[in-house]
């Protein structure tokens, strides 16, 4: 009896990894994600609140503060020192369905346009595609961001006014800090992106100064997944799988109910 009841233990906890394995960032940073610069992992702080997946009690972050020079992949004049973090390896199908949610957050303002982006990589670390950008600007919308290469993602919503407000712990001493018109976030916003050709891929996030190392940017993201899977996550099986499982446990426990009884 005991084995039986260790089984139907087993089954559900099977049954409920498909929703702890929502929660990317609850741990920190996932194992096998590469940082360079500053980033990390956070609860709801500030005006950074906690992300749209219910089940995920903290988000991933990366931040000038603490960054280093040489991260931004653009090549746009006066960038200084930046961060950026790159996701394990994941193989996706060609229209396979990857999708994630960002928060882009600066200090700056006036002509010190900060940036963030995420882009897709290959295997070899080139580009596949940007998936997005968000730029500190003094009026209009800083998603995409000005300036730079068009986003390949569709955005929902599809652009953001600069929200007030830039108090986050990531921002360091910069944070609740706000040089000229501009300073702000955008909220989460959503991005979806279907993959163009079937292989290896990895998703950078990163984000940089512009003209000078003062006044932190950032960006807070969650829930990134392809086809539905959380990147990084073992596979999860069919819910066929699971129903079989149980019904194949539900059998044995029948059955062994019936041998006691005519014992």
């Amino acid at each position: 009896m005991m084995l039986y009841k260790s089984m139907f233990a087993v089954a559900a906890l099977a049954l409920g990894s498909q929703s702890a394995m929502a929660q990317q960032f609850n741990t920190g940073i996932p194992v096998g994600w590469t940082c360079i610069g500053g980033c990390g992992a956070s609860p709801a702080n500030g005006v950074v609140t906690a992300p749209p997946n219910p089940l995920s009690t903290q988000y991933g972050w990366v931040s000038t503060n603490g960054g280093v020079n040489g991260v931004s992949p653009f090549g746009i004049s006066g960038t200084t020192n930046g961060s950026k973090l790159t996701s394990v390896a994941f193989v996706a199908n060609a229209g396979s369905l990857l999708e994630f949610d960002f928060n882009y957050v600066t200090s700056d303002g006036s002509q010190y346009n900060d940036y963030g982006w995420a882009r897709l990589l290959n295997a070899d670390l080139s580009q596949a595609a940007v998936l997005f950008t968000a730029r500190t600007s003094t009026s209009g919308s800083i998603i995409p961001g000005f300036g730079m290469p068009a986003p390949s993602a569709t955005l929902t919503p599809p652009s953001v006014p600069i929200i007030v407000g830039s108090t986050w712990a990531p921002l360091g001493s910069s944070s609740g800090t706000c040089y000229g018109a501009g300073c702000g976030h955008t909220g989460w916003v959503h991005a979806s992106y279907n993959i163009a050709t079937a292989g290896s891929y990895l998703l950078e996030f990163g984000t940089v100064n512009l003209l000078d190392s003062a006044y932190q940017s950032g960006m807070a993201f969650d829930g990134a997944m392809i086809a539905g899977q959380i990147i990084g996550a073992p596979p999860v099986p069919e819910p066929e799988t699971y129903a079989m499982l149980l019904a194949g446990l539900g059998l044995m426990g029948f059955t062994a109910r019936r041998k006691k009884k005519n014992v």
